[in-house]
């Protein structure tokens, strides 16, 4: 039974068993809302991290051996080094701008865009929200793929258990997507990142945990194997022709941006943060862990993947069969690494959500639809408030990336895209850009052509990590059938 509050003395005069109240946000409460109108930040250096180690230990893990299988021993660890400590002084840039002015009473920049917004302005804005909620589109595409891959290795090390390798155990794809959708039809009615530290937190636990269980299979192979494979530059022509050495070069970059892609969601991270102490203080060390922790995690995962299999190296460690055994190992694994992708897929689509809501409610503020609220009494809990246009809205984008996902399946290649593509312009020009405008740089200053240097010398990066992830998906594509292709 739904009543509006309004209808109070009705309810007085009739027995109810399930109370439901319609009502709208009661601000100006200062035990739920501080002086900004915004609901009070609870927010942490290790709430933080767990936000982003659950973005960055992501599904990018799995194909750094093969990343690094392109690159050889010397090139592969040098760049994954690289680009964390590009990512990381980027994104100490980048924590700078979540206030606007004065560092600890400027305006509050609550999203990503707002932050270009008030720093920049004009048509970079746009051009920042469309890069930056397209690149989250595709994250929430990559990460379905992911997660459905991951499923049906539980199944298909399995099958292959119980024949003793002799069935192929071929499958379609779709249905474990489909169940990966209908999960976070659910989970995407957690109304924002306030509400998202608990399932941040398991998706950290589980990361590490399918990170540890990939590092630990790639050892016992190296011990077995007696030795360490690999070459100083990579797979060898012959292996693969000459322009497949370049393309799967550029692409491996891609590959290993995408393992340390999380800028485009460090504003809406920090702005989970308490204060005092300062917002940018909190994140700068939260960042600073993440990196440390998940650069270590990525070169031992990914140097032991490639010193077990050498030049063929799977494109994703865990689901590529690598390894068959122990099989229950696996299955672990491969269970840790959906359970991870379903809490990383709330992580990554919180702005998207966030934004459109915002844009619904300044376009219909009259509107119930858009922006009263059902609220659901749940026992020994407190009530959860249900929007029907959340509801609607959320479960619309989740069925259109879980559709998009069975038609373009292809992890690796997708991975490299969503790399290239969001690398520079997020988490490199951006940033540069607002941090100059927000410290007042004077032009053609040292620190003014240093930081347009290292800007101009990751876009270059970005165009030949794109170009060679791009000729990857042309080459699947050759041969997939939508909807039908069995693995």
């Amino acid at each position: 039974m739904v009543e509006d509050v309004a209808s109070s003395n009705q309810q007085q005069q009739q027995p109810q068993v399930f109370d439901v109240s319609v009502e709208g946000y009661q601000h100006g409460d200062s035990k739920f809302f501080d002086d900004y109108d915004h609901h009070k930040r609870a927010g942490s250096v290790w709430t933080a991290s767990a936000h982003i180690i659950t973005a960055v230990i992501g599904a990018g893990v799995l194909s750094l051996s093969w990343a690094i299988a392109q690159l050889g021993w010397v090139a592969g660890p040098a760049v994954m080094i690289l680009f964390s400590l590009v990512t990381y002084y980027c994104s100490t840039l980048l924590c700078v701008c979540y206030r606007t002015g004065d560092p600890v009473n400027g305006k509050r920049n609550h999203t990503y865009m707002e932050a270009v917004r008030s720093n920049l302005g004009g048509f970079k804005v746009k051009i920042c929200g469309c890069i930056q909620y397209a690149n989250l589109f595709g994250v929430a595409v990559g990460y379905t793929v992911a997660a459905s891959i991951s499923m049906m290795a539980i199944k298909r090390s399995n099958c292959f258990h119980s024949s003793g390798g002799k069935n192929p155990c071929h499958m379609n794809s779709n249905a474990y997507m489909i169940a990966f959708g209908v999960s976070e039809i659910i989970l995407s009615q957690i109304p924002d990142f306030d509400r998202l530290w608990w399932l941040s937190i398991v998706a950290a636990v589980m990361s590490f945990t399918y990170s540890i269980i990939g590092l630990g299979l790639g050892v016992d192979k190296v011990v077995e194997n007696k030795r360490v494979k690999g070459s100083i530059t990579g797979i060898t022509v012959g292996t693969v022709s000459e322009s497949q050495k370049i393309w799967r070069t550029f692409q491996s970059l891609g590959n290993i941006a995408f393992a340390y892609s999380y800028s485009m969601i460090l504003i809406e991270i920090e702005d989970t943060i308490k204060c005092p102490p300062r917002e940018s203080t909190t994140m700068k060390k939260a960042t600073f862990i993440s990196v440390v922790v998940t650069t270590l995690f990525y070169m031992l995962c990914g140097c032991f993947g490639y010193a077990a299999f050498g030049d063929s190296s799977p494109g994703n460690l865990l689901t590529g069969f690598g390894f068959y055994n122990p099989f229950w190992l696996l299955d672990i694994a491969n269970a840790a690494i959906v359970i991870h992708l379903v809490g990383a897929y709330q992580v990554y689509c919180q702005p998207i959500f966030s934004f459109v809501e915002k844009m619904a409610a300044d376009r219909f503020p009259n509107s119930d639809f858009v922006n009263k609220e059902i609220k659901i009494p749940i026992p020994g809990y407190h009530p959860y408030r249900l929007n029907l246009f959340r509801l609607v809205w959320r479960t619309i984008f989740v069925i259109m990336t879980t559709l998009l996902s069975m038609l373009l399946p292809f992890f690796n290649d997708i991975v490299g895209v969503l790399g290239a593509v969001g690398f520079w312009p997020i988490t490199v020009y951006f940033p540069v850009e607002m941090y100059i405008v927000q410290k007042k740089i004077p032009k053609w200053s040292t620190r003014w052509v240093c930081l347009h240097m290292l800007s101009f010398a990751c876009l270059m990066v970005s165009v030949v990590a794109a170009a060679g992830s791009v000729v990857g998906i042309i080459d699947d594509v050759k041969a997939y059938k939508p909807f039908r292709t069995n693995y």
